[in-house]
């Protein structure tokens, strides 16, 4: 072991893997002038989990400012609740439209 060559105890350091977020969506109600406001909020209430105040100050926005967020999920989510959304609608024969667009 006198011409063994010098070996040296290096640790590597495990690499601290953070897992990357998935993109965020915003899911938006946009007003029209034939879908009833308490139709409106039912939906903000069933599919967004919101409660009657909440879902009037939303379904307020929309009618005055012609849009408004219902609330920003991970794409696949965002896209169950828009269809959630456009399908209660259609069954209802109002043409509210509901979109998701990137945060």
């Amino acid at each position: 072991m006198a011409n063994a060559p010098h070996e040296t105890n290096t640790v590597l350091k495990p690499e601290v893997a953070k897992p990357k977020l998935p993109p965020m969506f915003k899911v938006l109600l946009l007003n029209d002038d034939y879908t009833p406001m308490e139709f409106v909020v039912e939906c903000l209430e069933r599919f967004f989990n919101k409660n009657r105040e909440q879902a009037t100050q939303i379904m307020l926005k929309v009618h005055t400012e012609g849009i408004g967020v219902c609330g920003v999920y991970p794409q696949d989510i965002a896209e169950t609740k828009m269809n959630q959304v456009l399908t209660l609608a259609k069954e209802h024969q109002h043409p509210l439209q509901c979109v998701i667009e990137p945060t």
